[in-house]
């Protein structure tokens, strides 16, 4: 939760009157509002702290003049306003619901958090903790703050998914429609491929490959996928379930890519970056666990996946049914 405030002190001629726009009046500028409460642009900047480090470190200290950089800050300040729109709701709702925990309860839930990530090996030093405050735009008081909402509004978010029940039928439907999240050991898929822009230009690879071509060479002829193409395409090993977000690949390029045997190659797969020739070096695949010895398992993740649907739906016509209003044009001054 940051606390960088940035503004500019501007002087402005309107007629013969002298305007002095001042920091705390920059500061104080309304982003939104939600119901009665007012979210300012000094709000919003205490928030973004960590993500202006972030891009410090990427772009280095004159990362506003980046134009990808500061893209990437302003749609992180739009995601981030509609997060503390949220948070607003949330925490109206709580009092009008009475759902506000005892002051008791909440300062005993607040400790807790507090001690549980002071008492970290990284924190030893009370150097260590206050230059993680600083860096990430925390005071003692704001963090605290922060926690203490955390707790108000997990009450409401509990609220609004406590009639949530899971049947077996839904257990079974979707342990069958996801069996590679249940095999005794993580199945894998070893890829190549080779992309280039147009239809035309896979099927005529295509057809050099069913007269015997050779994939690796024609990868590295053709293929437009700078990060492959010199190693002829090759993808490496890949997690069947795609679900590494750091590794996953395009979801119908690996809808295709599941349906080959070892040593087979598919016909054109067309994806959000072109067309794909895709190759299957090797796999592995490993046997699915019986669903009962993973229901409890499936149960919890179908449970949450039915709760978060519930949380939105509720979220969605609560922000429905309030007023607020979102001054756009604002966020990325």
């Amino acid at each position: 939760m940051a606390l960088a405030i940035v503004g500019i002190l501007t002087v402005a001629l309107n007629g013969c009157t002298l305007v002095q726009k001042t920091q705390a009046g920059i500061n104080n500028t309304v982003l939104a509002s939600v119901n009665s409460d007012k979210i300012t642009r000094a709000d919003l900047e205490s928030r973004m702290k960590s993500t202006e480090n972030q891009l410090i470190q990427q772009y280095g200290t004159n990362y506003a003049t980046n134009a990808d950089a500061k893209t990437q800050l302003d749609q992180a300040k739009t995601k981030m306003l509609q997060q503390m729109e949220t948070e607003k709701l949330l925490l109206q709702k709580a009092t009008t619901l009475k759902l506000v925990p005892t002051e008791a309860t909440i300062n005993a839930a607040v400790k807790k958090q507090y001690d549980e990530m002071r008492s970290q090996d990284q924190y030893k030093k009370d150097s260590d903790w206050k230059a993680a405050l600083t860096q990430n735009g925390y005071t003692e008081a704001s963090l605290k703050a922060q926690m203490r909402n955390s707790v108000i509004i997990e009450k409401v978010t509990d609220y609004m998914t406590k009639n949530v029940k899971v049947t077996d039928k839904q257990i079974t439907d979707y342990y069958n429609k996801n069996p590679l999240l249940y095999t005794e050991k993580p199945n894998t898929i070893h890829l190549a491929h080779i992309l280039v822009a147009t239809k035309a230009a896979a099927d005529s690879i295509e057809a050099q490959l069913t007269k015997g071509a050779d994939f690796a060479t024609l990868a590295k002829q053709n293929s437009t996928d700078t990060g492959s193409k010199d190693a002829g395409g090759d993808l490496g090993d890949h997690d069947q379930t795609n679900s590494d977000t750091t590794n996953a690949l395009d979801p119908t390029f690996m809808a295709a890519a599941l349906k080959l045997k070892a040593g087979e190659v598919s016909q054109p797969v067309q994806t959000q970056y072109g067309f794909h020739i895709i190759k299957c070096i090797s796999r592995m695949d490993y046997a699915v666990k019986k669903l009962d010895a993973v229901k409890d398992t499936v149960k919890a993740t179908v449970l949450t996946n039915s709760k978060q649907t519930q949380y939105q739906k509720t979220l969605d016509q609560w922000k429905k049914d309030a007023k607020i209003t979102e001054n756009s044009s604002e966020i990325s001054k």
